[in-house]
């Protein structure tokens, strides 16, 4: 199964081989023998590589997640044993991983610099969900996942302002600004924008207010929007950590403030490693959040 996931990652024999250290023929012997096992072909050659055969499309998620299983035991047991060295694998959304996790990995590198960190980002929670469900991971940091089977970790809330320039006549408000103060200003979007009730995050709370937000520009990032943001092309409604690092940004509350639970979540039981970069976590990750009003360093 092992060799059966490099090939389908790597889109290629040769290169699966390389990355496995074994000859192309042991590769190739060792799949076939695989596709006797389970009664069919599992892959497929096409003119531009390697493909999966509808067998292989339903035989793929549970390999992955036996050897990901696999990796995830071996790295555990070291954990338990106290073994030196080793590595540790984080999954997180983009945004969190730009505004929050840096300091923590800092921290963890003077703690525990014989264990490497190996960060995987996604951009949305649907697809951390889906690839910690898949084991590409041994802990997960990102909002709380509804349904979810294994231990779930509270780490704090992430609190969410509006992200401004200097130059906004806003940034000079000490007190928590309305959201129908802003119906007449231009924001910032961002492509992975929560939904709420089948509408983008942002359209469902101006919604309640009585108004439509009229967009200026669409990014791809949160961190490209907050930028934007601070060059002058509008509002953006972004967590505050964020802003953080952002020359001249300003961040301003609201008057009902905005906050999302995040959370740390794993399949099993959080032991060694795993549990000390939880810890770590609960401590600096959601610390404080930049005071209100005040530009940024």
């Amino acid at each position: 199964m092992e060799y059966l996931v490099a090939v389908v990652e790597e889109e290629s024999f040769t290169r699966a081989a390389e990355l496995l250290n074994v000859t192309q023929s042991a590769l190739s012997h060792q799949i076939k023998a695989l596709e006797r096992d389970v009664g069919g072909p599992l892959l497929e050659r096409r003119p531009r590589g390697i493909g999966l055969t509808p067998m292989g499309r339903a035989f793929l998620p549970h390999a992955e997640l036996a050897v990901r299983s696999a990796e995830q035991a071996r790295r555990a047991a070291k954990a338990a044993a106290g073994a030196a060295g080793g590595e540790l694998h984080i999954a997180s959304l983009h945004a969190l991983a730009v505004g929050v996790l840096p300091p923590v990995f800092a921290r963890w590198r003077r703690a525990f610099p014989a264990v490497r960190l190996h960060l995987h980002e996604y951009a949305t929670t649907e697809e951390l969900r889906d690839h910690m469900e898949r084991g590409v991971a041994d802990v997960a940091v990102g909002p709380r996942p509804e349904g979810w089977h294994g231990p779930v970790v509270p780490l704090g809330h992430e609190e969410i302002m509006v992200i401004t320039s200097a130059g906004d006549p806003l940034a000079a408000r000490t007190d928590p600004v309305t959201l129908s103060e802003l119906a007449g200003r231009d924001w910032v979007r961002c492509a992975l924008e929560p939904v709420v009730e089948g509408k983008r995050w942002l359209d469902w709370v101006c919604e309640r207010d009585g108004f439509t937000p009229r967009t200026a520009v669409w990014t791809e990032h949160s961190s490209t929007a907050v930028r934007m943001a601070v060059a002058g092309m509008g509002l953006v409604a972004a967590p505050v950590h964020m802003a953080r690092d952002v020359s001249g940004a300003v961040t301003v509350p609201v008057d009902r403030p905005w906050r999302r639970e995040q959370t740390a979540f794993t399949r099993v039981g959080l032991t060694g490693v795993t549990a000390a970069f939880v810890e770590l976590c609960q401590e600096l990750a959601f610390a404080g959040p930049v005071p209100p009003g005040r530009r940024t360093p």
